[in-house]
């Protein structure tokens, strides 16, 4: 695409302040007392939702917006929306602009989705005769055929979305926009939506989506801008972009779960005659780790301190995902370690060579009992998490993934009458060359 063409959408140094109050009154006098009485009302407090922005986006183009909840992506949307006005800077729209933001945004409770149809196309542009000739395919688009004459109010958010989503990509926009709303609704129908959403870049049509699914995001988009506290953290190419942002969402996710285990309190029991004294969850490098991908090496170091002389104690683990499902619970018995008489200090390690695990997060248990589980010494119960983030496997549904291999076989009757039907085929062209 040339650059010489006019962009359709153009921020420039574009913000967006919000004014509010940081309290509100909690009672019927407080509220009498903030209506009469100037003195009682709380200061005005800014709020910085978008802050000097500046981007073009130009026909054809397909641009995501990423970035965690309060970052100010639905602000920029609603600017380019016209639902809202830049505090300060310039945004200039071009063309006919259908937005899907918000569920029911546009349509009135009372009215029939056939009515809110009428409504809402026409409030996006389109003439009577235009609504007219597109209402069956509104319709047969959104699947609510036998709920079409049925007062909205009674829909559910996922009939919500289809009619709302249904009116929006036929109105012949120039500029589509599409906030996290596609997440509401059955699987199949959001499938449908994306091919749409795909089809319509094939069109010609701008596409402005938000979207927290980043796999959603490199499907349609073909560039991104990440925003941070209303500013732009980076934008340019999908791939690009994304990379960074999942680098810093799992940083963030590391450093949430290290302040969780340091914090949280969990079960612990035992007579303490051996005492877990630290347990760390570390990488191939030995380093502690909280983040890990399917495939990795882990290894789950327990450090221990016999107050006295405790004859073959058994150490061991299990891992459990946060749902509950219990993977496994080794054991250095098992194993074969016979651990003698213990005394003072030492560490154990449990030492995985290759993480089967899918994405997901997961909570380790440590313990030390008796050779025969009958007593336990120290039992520290799902009290280190960690977690499995994409990035190592191709597989994504499950719980882990297996080694394994695939082999096609195909028949051998089927596959030599193949052949012959491409030998014939093949000759063909030979006995024409010679005639």
């Amino acid at each position: 695409m040339s650059r010489e063409a006019q962009p359709v959408i153009s921020f420039r140094n574009v913000s967006k302040r919000f004014t509010f109050t940081s309290e509100k009154p909690q009672s019927i006098l407080e509220t009498l007392i903030s209506i009469f009485s100037q003195r009682s009302r709380h200061p005005k407090q800014n709020l910085w939702a978008v802050r000097d922005l500046s981007f073009d986006v130009y026909p054809g183009q397909s641009l995501g917006i990423i970035g965690r909840n309060g970052s100010g992506k639905s602000t920029v949307l609603k600017l380019i929306a016209r639902i809202l006005r830049p505090t300060s800077g310039q945004v200039l729209v071009r063309g006919r602009l259908s937005a899907l933001l918000e569920l029911g945004a546009g349509f009135h409770p009372d009215l029939t989705g056939r009515e809110n149809i009428a409504l809402n196309a026409s409030v996006l542009g389109l003439s009577q005769e235009d609504v007219e000739k597109s209402f069956d395919e509104i319709v047969e688009f959104s699947e609510l055929g036998e709920f079409i004459d049925m007062p909205v109010k009674h829909y559910s958010s996922g009939m919500y979305m289809r009619l709302g989503f249904s009116v929006a990509i036929h109105v012949d926009p120039a500029v589509l926009i599409v906030d996290e709303i596609l997440a509401v609704g059955d699987q199949a129908f959001q499938a449908k939506c994306i091919d749409r959403i795909h089809e319509m870049k094939r069109q010609g049509v701008t596409i402005i989506l938000i979207s927290h699914n980043l796999s959603v995001v490199r499907r349609l988009c073909s560039q991104l801008i990440w925003l941070e506290h209303g500013e732009q953290r980076a934008s340019g190419p999908t791939e690009d972009v994304a990379n960074l942002y999942k680098e810093y969402s799992n940083k963030t996710i590391g450093q949430q779960l290290v302040t969780e285990s340091q914090t949280t309190s969990f079960r612990r029991f035992g007579n303490h005659e051996i005492e877990i004294t630290a347990v760390r969850i570390l990488d191939a490098a030995g380093q502690e780790q909280s983040l890990f991908k399917t495939g990795d090496e882990m290894i789950i170091e327990m450090a221990y301190s016999a107050h006295k002389p405790v004859h073959e104690p058994e150490f061991g683990v299990a891992i459990f995902r946060q749902d509950g499902v219990h993977i496994n619970g080794p054991n250095s018995q098992q194993a074969g370690i016979e651990t003698g008489t213990v005394e003072g200090s030492g560490t154990v390690r449990y030492h995985i060579k290759r993480l089967p695990l899918l994405p997901a997060r997961y909570q380790v248990t440590a313990a030390i009992h008796d050779r025969w589980l009958t007593v336990a010494y120290d039992f520290h119960e799902r009290a280190y998490p960690f977690r499995v983030v994409a990035g190592g496997s191709k597989e994504v549904d499950g719980l882990l993934e297996l080694s394994a291999s695939w082999h096609w076989m195909p028949d051998p009757n089927l596959a030599s009458i193949n052949t012959t039907k491409s030998s014939e085929h093949s000759e063909a062209p030979q006995k024409m060359n010679h005639s």
